[in-house]
């Protein structure tokens, strides 16, 4: 008999206690019939009887028998306990809600097909990861809600099935935030990113700052979130910038409140600053409107704070973009580094415990946790001070800073690699250390992990790397990091519905032991049957040539390459002999001010130095050599087999979906090869001095765009599929996501690099300069 057949046997569900909304919504996916079962509550642990089954939620000592609690003690601080009878008795404790949904699915998904005799004993799991956490969630809370297509309630849903335990829900209801400010800055659009409590309450103090109805559609938005997490079992939380700067007129009211300046003065074309911390009234507002959130919505589990970014900063921290500053009850500017790094590492813990203080009032579980890199000024003072529930994430316990102590796993020679992603492949026996230290003090270490959408591949969606991606799993279960921060979120199964990379997190969390092969392959044969090898090697072949990707530059892997929009502007030998007119169907939605340099050489971003022509001509050599082959090999491999395999499958057809997905994969590399050789190209050019050399980089270019045009045309092609390989949104274009008038921007690329294809290659190197004296 097996797992399918015994469940079918169940009359009876007896759920023990009190039972959170999940159940509900488990149980009916559990039992299609669920209204022809008696569902009944009971107040302690029954007897086996045939036909029952028996559900309990909570502590393993309300939960289990003795004799289980006796012999299982240890590991039950979160497990799964799961037996199943041929006569339809069974048992589910689980010790926190969050594992119900992911793990009824599991049974639903995998186990059906088992023999019942291996359930017949209680099987005890311990899911890999005690937190799974969506972090800075593309599709939820971030850049990616108002994706063309998206349904929240599938997506939650999926974040479930997919095993994660907490999701962040504070997204905003429009597009972009309120924040305004003078012709040409793009400042506004980084208020967008993770929004700050005020963006969803107000307290006695800022009350009126912001519109009601603005308030009110964004609180509409978090509370249904929130709402959906909880039918699905998943603890909802916040993710903000804080503290983040406030409108001018605050300060017209309270100009004794000035806290920190706290913008970016090359993005922004106004000063904006955040109220003192230092000052009591300021923290009991922050304090107020967490409780006011909490209030609304009493399940918010943890809120986790980024900062010294996008309008926020701490008074006096060392990263701020205009350096230490702040308001006048702190310090006095003048003492010596150390002393203000104390002083400002200590307010900033105060006002992390304030917040942490005030939701537990209301949610005794309540946590907050931040990000280290910012303090790198005050990183001792912040790291000692952590403790009782106040959390740390990071991509590293042992770095200070941005700069992460790993190397690039193909080429030693670089760093540059994206912080969690799957080129963080190997182990630092430094991290348990820190890791246990902090948790000696009542703390927990979310460390980044990410498979997609973010971090790498952006804009992309479902780029297959399962090997990779069960690799990095494993390697930091291996080292007992117990905690994820799971970057991206993951992608909506409408538009990705052979997500690879989350089945493998999926399986992992109830099976860190599982064969990664078999796991793969028993993924691989449910999905394309017959053809499940061919898949197999296609994604190996794939992910050779990810990991001969020398990452052209960190930003350009993630959200920069859609904020520079790198696929739809011209590359060019020099992008000023383009009218500002033709240029602004794309520079109009670029995250760049008038005189930013990235607007004609792509090595630069602000005062960034994003890459050097010598990395860049290194990169172009690297990429030719290792990623082209593999990646075409996987591509021709499906190719070979997409009409046998439409017969086969129908709609249905994972190899097309594949073979797609890894078409815009190789479009989205040989954009980043071009990058790189437009830099190498242009700068050879500038630095050339000899003839017979400049004609050697006017050619270099030549062939560069000629590839970069044949991959415009591919990028066209790829449009008319159906198949949803990128994010694009149908409420109009963002700087921040791409907008259903990508194919015209696409064929006017085009257009502008026939037309400017004998352009001399040049770089104004006082752009900068120049461009802000025109505005004088």
């Amino acid at each position: 008999m097996t797992v399918a057949e015994a469940l079918k046997q169940v009359h009876t569900v007896r759920l023990v206690g009190d039972t959170p909304p999940v159940v509900e919504t488990a149980l009916a996916e559990l039992f299609p019939d669920i209204n022809k079962i008696t569902v009944k509550l009971v107040n302690k642990y029954p007897e086996h009887e045939a036909g029952c089954f028996d559900v309990y939620i909570g502590p393993p000592e309300t939960t289990v028998s003795e004799s289980d609690y006796a012999i299982h003690k240890e590991r039950l601080s979160r497990a799964i306990l799961f037996s199943l009878q041929a006569d339809g008795c069974g048992t589910l404790y689980l010790t926190h809600a969050c594992y119900f949904y992911a793990f009824m699915r599991h049974i639903l998904d995998d186990l059906t097909d088992d023999h019942i005799d291996r359930y017949q004993k209680t099987q005890m799991i311990q899911p890999a990861f005690f937190w799974n956490r969506a972090t800075y969630d593309y599709f939820l809370t971030q850049a990616g809600r108002i994706q063309k297509g998206l349904s929240r309630e599938t997506y939650i849903r999926e974040l479930a099935r997919q095993g994660f335990t907490h999701i962040e829900v504070n997204g905003l209801a429009y597009p972009m935030s309120l924040e305004t400010g003078p012709e040409g800055e793009t400042y506004p659009m980084f208020y967008t990113h993770c929004p700050a409590l005020d963006q969803f309450v107000s307290s006695e103090l800022n009350r009126g700052l912001y519109p009601d109805y603005y308030l009110s559609a964004n609180l509409v938005y978090l509370k249904e979130n929130a709402r959906l997490a909880a039918k699905y079992g998943l603890t909802p939380g916040l993710l903000c910038f804080e503290p983040r700067s406030v409108p001018e007129r605050f300060f017209d009211k309270y100009p004794m409140l000035r806290g920190a300046r706290v913008d970016h003065p090359f993005r922004s074309f106004k000063p904006r600053y955040n109220m003192t911390i230092a000052h009591p009234l300021v923290r009991d507002h922050y304090a107020e409107m967490t409780q006011k959130l909490l209030d609304e919505v009493p399940e918010l589990g943890f809120i986790s704070i980024w900062t010294n970014d996008s309008g926020a900063g701490f008074e006096h921290t060392k990263s701020l973009y205009v350096g230490r500053n702040g308001g006048p009850y702190l310090i006095r500017e003048w003492k010596d580094d150390a002393e203000i790094a104390r002083v400002a590492g200590e307010n900033a813990l105060l006002f992390l415990k304030t917040l942490r203080d005030a939701g537990k009032k209301i949610n005794p579980e309540f946590r907050v946790m931040t990000r280290l890199e910012s303090f790198y000024g005050e990183h001792d003072v912040i790291w000692e001070g952590l403790g009782e529930d106040l959390d740390v994430e990071a991509a590293s316990l042992i770095s200070r800073g941005w700069d992460i102590p790993y190397n690039h796993p193909k080429y030693p020679d670089s760093k540059s690699i994206n912080a969690g992603s799957v080129y963080q492949n190997y182990p630092e026996e430094g991290e348990k250390v820190k890791q246990t230290e902090i948790h000696e003090r009542g703390s927990l270490a979310h460390f980044y992990f990410t498979a997609g959408p973010h971090i790498m591949f952006e804009p992309l969606l479902g780029v297959p790397y399962p090997n990779l991606t069960f690799q990095r799993l494993k390697l930091l279960h291996g080292q007992g990091i117990d905690c994820l921060s799971n970057t991206g979120g993951t992608c909506p199964p409408e538009l990705v519905p052979y997500n690879i990379n989350h089945e493998i997190t999926r399986l992992f969390q109830f099976n860190p032991q599982m064969d990664g092969d078999e796991a793969l392959r028993s993924i691989t044969q449910r999905w394309a049957g017959k053809f499940c090898q061919d898949l197999m090697k296609a994604w190996r072949l794939t992910e050779e040539a990810i990991l001969a990707f020398p990452n052209v530059s960190p930003l350009y892997s993630t959200h920069g390459f859609t904020w520079y929009r790198l696929w739809v502007r011209p590359f060019v030998p020099n992008l000023e002999a383009i009218s500002e007119e033709e240029r602004r169907y794309y520079e109009d939605f670029m995250c760049t001010t008038p005189h930013n340099p990235n607007n004609v050489d792509l090595s630069r971003d602000v005062l960034f130095q994003l890459t050097t022509p010598e990395k860049s001509r290194l990169d172009v050599e690297r990429m030719d050599q290792h990623v082209w082959e593999p990646i075409d090999q996987a591509i021709e491999l499906l190719g070979e087999k997409l009409e046998e395999a439409e017969k086969a499958s129908g709609e249905n057809n994972v190899i097309e979906d594949q073979f797609i997905r890894l078409k815009a994969l190789r479009c989205w590399l040989m954009t980043q090869r071009n990058v790189a050789a437009w830099i190498a190209g242009v700068y050879g050019y500038m630095d050339g001095g000899r003839i017979k050399i400049k004609q050697k980089w006017r050619e270099f270019l030549q062939d560069m765009m000629k590839k970069e045009i044949a991959n415009t045309d591919e990028l066209l092609s790829l449009l008319e599929t159906g198949i949803e390989f990128m994010a694009m949104t149908e409420q109009g274009e963002t700087p921040l996501i791409h907008g259903t008038n990508f194919r015209y921007n696409l064929e006017k690329r085009i257009a502008l690099m026939e037309l400017h294809f004998d352009d001399e290659p040049f770089i104004d190197h006082d752009y900068m300069l120049r461009k802000s004296a025109d505005s004088c």
